[in-house]
């Protein structure tokens, strides 16, 4: 999803994109890819830059994609060298100006949602992906309805998650609001109060519009980001693998609803963190690189 963020800058200032297409990024492509984005098939070339992010590819892999033609540039944000590549671009870096990849509509409700924190705590957002590992939705969900009160909660889920009929089931309690393949992120996010989403890309989301919030790390390459932003003071961070985890998540998420100085902390930290405008800030690199 970040990828297509970026492509959205970079078609933005006249540049033609397309997306190698696979049986794992064709149906990705095919709900969220605007229309000027192109596809290009396995052994396409003539490209003036070759952009790969990937957590599975290897330098030999990279190296192949490079030779399609052009400049290889590397969104990295683990630390792991690329040799090959005329240009890396940290999405996560915390020092500097800032690359987090997140969409223009989340900049555009920046300073609305900006300026309504510090309200009462009566609306949660849980957003833990549309894939829902593990059916984690759900568990979350349950664990928080217990010490939610009566603080409404939206949840995001895709259609096909597993999490799905236990989630339909869970919002007859009427605190439960579903929004099932919803393309409204900025919007929901922008209108809570407190929120409960995964490590990742959509940690920029919620630091973007200031929302304070528990971050689930639900696979290790979200662990260094989610750990470091902890330990800044811009989220709660909590492995969703630990022992005990929905106790662990009760307790934290009881202390974002009681405590307003703790809400606006890690918003006023998370908020300066990313200002919405990363992705125009990364097609600019690389465009001056062609």
């Amino acid at each position: 999803m970040r990828c297509l963020t970026l492509a959205g800058a970079l078609t933005a200032r006249g540049a033609e994109v397309a997306f190698l297409e696979t049986p794992e990024t064709a149906p990705v492509l095919d709900a969220f890819a605007s229309p000027e984005i192109g596809r290009a098939a396995p052994g396409d070339g003539g490209f003036d830059a070759v952009l790969v992010d990937h957590y599975r590819l290897s330098l030999v892999e990279e190296a192949a994609f490079g030779a399609l033609g052009g400049q290889l540039v590397a969104l990295e944000d683990l630390g792991r060298p690329h040799p090959d590549a005329a240009l890396v671009i940290d999405p996560g870096a915390l020092d500097g100006p800032g690359y987090q990849l997140v969409r223009p509509d989340f900049g555009f409700l920046r300073p609305a949602a900006l300026a309504r924190r510090g309200d009462e705590a009566k609306r949660a957002l849980v957003s833990l992906g549309l894939t829902d590992v593990g059916g984690i939705t759900a568990r979350t969900v349950s664990a928080l309805l217990p010490a939610a009160g009566d603080i409404a909660l939206d949840v995001v889920v895709g259609a096909a998650a597993p999490s799905f009929p236990v989630l339909r089931a869970l919002a007859k309690d009427g605190r439960i609001t579903l929004h099932v393949e919803t393309d409204a992120m900025a919007e929901l996010i922008a209108e809570a109060d407190i929120g409960v989403g995964a490590g990742g890309s959509s940690l920029w989301e919620r630091a973007c519009l200031g929302l304070p919030s528990v971050t689930l790390i639900l696979a290790d390459n979200q662990r260094d980001l989610t750990m470091k932003l902890d330990e800044r003071g811009a989220t709660l961070a909590l492995d969703a693998r630990w022992p005990g985890f929905e106790t662990r998540l009760a307790t934290a998420f009881g202390r974002l609803v009681r405590a307003a100085p703790l809400r606006a902390r890690l918003s006023e930290t998370s908020a300066a963190l990313c200002d919405g405008q990363g992705a125009g800030r990364a097609a600019e690199r690389i465009l001056a690189i062609l």
